[in-house]
């Protein structure tokens, strides 16, 4: 597979790993990029030590290309790019926050550069910036979200009309027939989260991978969009916060019924009730915790089927 986005990469397969907190550490990236895919480190839960921990451990893990994703509302953004800039990273996954503020220091080093979008709004910011890349996230993705609720279906299309980037399309990508449909849309390439984060080599905690896999349809919704959306699985935790919000609390209650290290408590200590629990929809698809070459090899098999029921379908259309 050759497209602008393998080409852009130097990978094997447009199938990006999403850069997740609390489960993407050097195991599943490497293991990613191991695989003909571009593997990505979540910075977003990683202390600035830590972060250069992973670094050099995918320095040793893998020779194929990989990346870092940086949420840009971070404290430390500083110290992230520096470490980032100083280690050689060589591809920059941004998100939350303005592609403008960092795109041009990034690739004046050198670096790759992509920013993660929920509207059209966005997509002109991020061709303003310079961006080389794009991904368009639906409303299906788990974690933070758009506030807007467009699905990946409307999305990319809406992305595409208004935007000639390479465009890689995230949100509900949980097969192959997801990947064909997001490349008819439009897209480039894929972005997967959910299933990467039920994988093995996630550095997710194993019972946040068991509840995963257990999930059925309407297990996640979108909450705390006061300030900040973001899909999680229900528990009790979700049961307080959408009281909250049903009695009316403020940004400022919510933030202190969020508190701090509520997802890390949840995703990567394995806490349940009380912790924040981030997955996509397509949970309800996941039905056992499997090695990322398990993954990526059914996910093809999956994509190049689908094309052929399309040709199959485009041969009875022609001979109507």
């Amino acid at each position: 597979m050759s497209n602008r986005i393998t080409q852009l990469f130097n990978i094997q397969y447009p199938i990006i790993q999403g850069g997740m907190v609390w489960c993407s550490g050097w195991r599943l990236a490497s293991a990613v990029s191991n695989n003909g895919g571009l593997g990505l480190l979540g910075a977003g839960s990683m202390r600035p030590e830590v972060l250069r921990e992973h670094i050099q451990k995918m320095k040793v893990a893998t020779a194929k290309p990989w990346g870092v994703n940086v949420p840009l509302l971070y404290p430390n953004i500083e110290e992230l790019m520096d470490i980032i800039t100083s280690e050689g990273v060589k591809i920059v996954f941004t998100s939350a926050g303005n592609p403008a503020k960092w795109t041009g220091f990034l690739k004046e080093k050198g670096i790759t550069v992509v920013h993660v979008i929920a509207n059209t709004k966005f997509a002109a910011k991020c061709a303003d910036a310079g961006v080389d890349a794009i991904v368009a996230e639906g409303f299906e993705a788990g974690g933070h979200n758009g506030k807007e609720e467009t699905t990946t279906l409307a999305l990319i299309p809406h992305i595409r009309k208004v935007c000639d980037l390479p465009l890689i399309a995230a949100g509900g990508i949980g097969s192959g027939n997801a990947m064909a449909a997001a490349f008819a849309l439009g897209a480039d390439g894929v972005q997967i989260g959910s299933l990467f984060a039920a994988s093995e080599e996630s550095s997710a905690h194993e019972a946040f991978k068991n509840l995963v896999v257990k999930a059925g349809e309407g297990d996640t919704l979108l909450a705390l969009k006061k300030i900040g959306a973001v899909r999680l699985l229900k528990n009790s935790f979700f049961d307080e916060v959408v009281s909250a919000e049903n009695a009316g609390a403020s940004p400022d209650e919510l933030k202190t019924l969020l508190g701090k290290g509520r997802a890390k408590k949840g995703m990567f200590e394995g806490e349940l009730s009380e912790g924040e629990l981030e997955i996509g929809q397509v949970a309800s698809m996941i039905d056992s915790i499997k090695p990322v070459k398990d993954i990526m090899h059914v996910l093809l098999s999956e994509y190049v089927l689908a094309l052929d029921r399309l040709s199959s379908v485009s041969y009875r259309f022609n001979n109507l």
